[in-house]
């Protein structure tokens, strides 16, 4: 049987073959790189602030978890996307994100416009400790440690310091006051819970992990927060 013409014009010449694919990747990688240096930052001028201490500790919680294991954090520019989950993710929203959560897959919803959608009590605390009592019929396990484990300021002022040493823009104070900082935030999420009725403390995991979420999303315009509100309640 004769050798079909890619046979003989390419792969059998192995030269040529390697110059036609080194030009096809370099195209490829051109398409992707290039808009990377020529689009500006979008709707936002400036960088977002970078995560607060406690919201540091969060997502260090969110990622021993594996959280990101079901849950994404990227919306995409599509419009059954940005109809159930609001504006769709920028990337100067990713600023500070080391390492990035952008997910792989769905298991669960995506978690990029969560923040300030929903109350701390009766859906984060109370969907942490017994995720079916808030959607009957989640495959989500319980986190119960959560309302029990302690966070360490310790721990979060070296991951604050490995932070700043790779740029995320930390001062010595801001290191050396974590433990207020922490104590601050997290004191105005216990007073929301002791509104409904549970008792926390500052402390506890759940609290950064709550802040962490609370966080998602709302780095954009407060206009644009407003279409993500709205699109989450789809």
């Amino acid at each position: 049987m004769a050798d079909h013409w890619h046979r003989r014009l390419l792969e059998g010449r192995a030269g040529v073959f390697a110059i036609v694919t080194t030009i096809a990747i370099s195209i490829g990688g051109l398409v992707e790189i290039v808009p990377m240096f020529t689009v500006g930052s979008g709707h936002m001028e400036e960088l977002p602030a970078p995560y607060t201490a406690l919201e540091v500790t969060g997502r260090d919680i969110y990622i021993r978890e594996g959280c990101v294991n079901c849950h994404s954090q990227m919306v995409r520019p599509f419009r059954d996307e940005t109809l159930r989950y609001g504006e769709w993710s920028h990337a100067v929203e990713y600023s500070w994100d080391r390492p990035f959560l952008l997910g792989s897959r769905r298991i669960g919803p995506d978690l990029h416009r969560e923040g300030l959608l929903r109350p701390d009590a009766v859906w984060h605390y109370e969907h942490m400790k017994d995720p079916r009592s808030m959607s009957p019929g989640s495959i989500m396990p319980p986190y119960k440690w959560l309302l029990e484990w302690k966070i360490d300021p310790a721990d979060t002022q070296a991951t604050m310091r490995a932070l700043a040493f790779v740029g995320t823009p930390y001062s010595d104070a801001d290191i050396d006051g974590a433990e207020a900082a922490m104590q601050e935030q997290g004191g105005v999420i216990v007073a929301r819970l002791a509104e409904a009725g549970i008792e926390a403390s500052w402390d506890d995991e759940i609290i950064a992990l709550t802040a962490y979420l609370q966080r998602l999303g709302t780095d954009i315009p407060e206009d644009e927060a407003e279409d993500v509100a709205e699109g989450g309640a789809q």
